[in-house]
């Protein structure tokens, strides 16, 4: 399989983020030409984007730039040869080239000798629309928006003495597949972030985010103090010697916990491939630990299909502690006997299927009572810098980062200078002790995580910062 990403502008043809029914004649047009020049099988996708940023730093606005994209996506078949080229020029000569390159690249290409085909229809109307993914308040977002938000993190971090950093962005689009197969799915979709990194002249640092397809219901003024509180509160910090701690993870760092395990697990190329620690009915946490999928979640960033204009299902990954399932997209399914479950990435796609929306439920426990529970441990913001050490054991690499905090007799007591850890994650779901009865939606990989901050009976650090 080969991909080509010519990338090029769209001059002519209008196809806006709000106008899923154009994006959906101009998939099925690209459909169309493939198929008159010999494709056996053919599969467009088209994603029209209104993008815009308000970036700050040293408590100041910096920039502010907006985009407008618009991207074919086309996947080539003649019998079990595949190309994938992409384009954004789609006058008539860009979109005839696309198709002759895609041709062209396809008679070159070895063949993938378990092909399983397309993704067929699974009725005769067009998917989309059956979740509610789109805010007009997002999409017609302006400048003045972004900056009141801004400013309401800037005054946050003035009255605390510190700086503030970050973003606010702001994305409206229409997507739009259409297949040979009879695929065709249509929705336009919409998503939010205001993050900001807030720094102390003491050293201290702070960070908090806040996502929502809806940009109004974003309260900056509380990301803006949650951040500086944090950043005040890490002034001076002492260090502590490398060992095991019980820790309280915010919901930052939980989220990096459900994308690794989605990526080294719950993915069915990673269970193909013999990479992946998941076993159905196997335990891997407390029985306080539950984790589904769900692209129908308001609370996340919902959509009605996948990449390859499969309806998404609700997958149950984790239920009180045990495997339940993986996710799929069509050619891991046909392998495995299976339906997709709308879980399929762009093409060319090397990683395989993925949780884009990971939901992981709520306990019982009053977030603030977390720490409640550790006689000594530690409180952890956020983690960065994190890799995969060993996928089947998910057994992970990184750093903590602005804001790591003691806790001695269920009570902060000092901030401590950032650690490395090398971790299990599956040994640290074992170790839940405690699950906050709140949640937190961040941003995950190319999606949203809803999650609580949990309390974990230990987790091992490695090594210690100086600096």
């Amino acid at each position: 399989m080969v991909g080509e990403t010519p990338g090029t502008s769209a001059p002519g043809r209008r196809v806006g983020s709000d106008d899923p029914p154009a994006a959906l004649a101009l998939a099925e047009e690209v459909l169309e030409r493939a198929t008159r020049v010999g494709a056996t099988e053919a599969e467009v996708l088209v994603v029209a984007g209104d993008s815009a940023l308000t970036r700050f730093a040293n408590s100041e606005i910096h920039q502010n730039v907006a985009e407008r994209s618009l991207s074919v996506n086309l996947r080539y078949v003649v019998g079990r040869r595949i190309a994938v080229v992409s384009t954004g020029k789609v006058d008539a000569d860009g979109l005839r080239t696309l198709v002759h390159r895609a041709a062209a690249i396809a008679r070159s290409c070895e063949e993938l000798e378990d092909w399983a085909g397309l993704p067929a229809a699974a009725g005769d109307d067009v998917i989309g629309g059956s979740v509610v993914a789109w805010s007009d308040a997002t999409a017609g977002a302006t400048p003045e928006l972004r900056a009141e938000g801004v400013r309401a993190v800037i005054a946050a971090a003035t009255s605390a003495g510190v700086e503030a950093y970050g973003s606010f962005s702001t994305d409206a689009e229409s997507v739009a597949v259409a297949n040979s197969a009879g695929v065709r799915a249509a929705e336009r979709r919409t998503a939010s972030q205001l993050l900001t990194v807030q720094m102390s002249p003491d050293g201290g640092t702070g960070y908090a985010e806040a996502v929502s397809m809806d940009a109004t219901t974003i309260d900056a003024a509380a990301i803006g103090r949650e951040a500086a509180t944090k950043a005040r509160a890490s002034d001076n910090p002492v260090s502590i010697d490398a060992g095991d701690y019980p820790v309280v993870l915010e919901e930052y760092a939980v989220g990096d916990i459900t994308d690794m395990l989605g990526y080294t697990g719950f993915s069915a190329l990673a269970v193909q491939e013999e990479r992946s620690f998941f076993e159905p009915g196997r335990r891997i946490g407390s029985d306080l630990v539950t984790m589904i999928d769900d692209g129908f979640d308001p609370a996340g960033l919902p959509a009605s299909f996948d990449y390859e204009g499969v309806a998404k299902q609700r997958v149950s990954l984790v239920e009180a502690g045990v495997c339940q399932e993986v996710v799929y997209d069509s050619q891991t399914a046909a392998r495995a006997g299976r339906v997709s479950t709308g879980h399929g990435l762009p093409a060319p796609n090397p990683y395989g299927p993925f949780p884009l929306n990971a939901v992981m439920a709520a306990g019982s426990t009053p977030r603030d009572a977390l720490i409640g529970g550790l006689d000594r441990g530690l409180l952890i913001t956020r983690f960065h810098y994190t890799n995969v050490v060993h996928p089947k054991l998910a057994i992970i690499t990184g750093m903590t980062r602005d804001g790591t905090f003691l806790v001695e007799g269920g009570k902060i007591v000092g901030p401590v200078r950032n650690l490395r850890y090398t971790q299990s994650y599956l040994d640290a779901l074992a170790g839940v002790s405690a699950v906050s009865s709140s949640r937190k939606t961040i941003r995950g990989f190319l999606g949203a995580a809803v999650v609580p901050a949990l309390r974990i009976d230990g987790w091992t650090f490695t090594g210690i910062t100086e600096h």
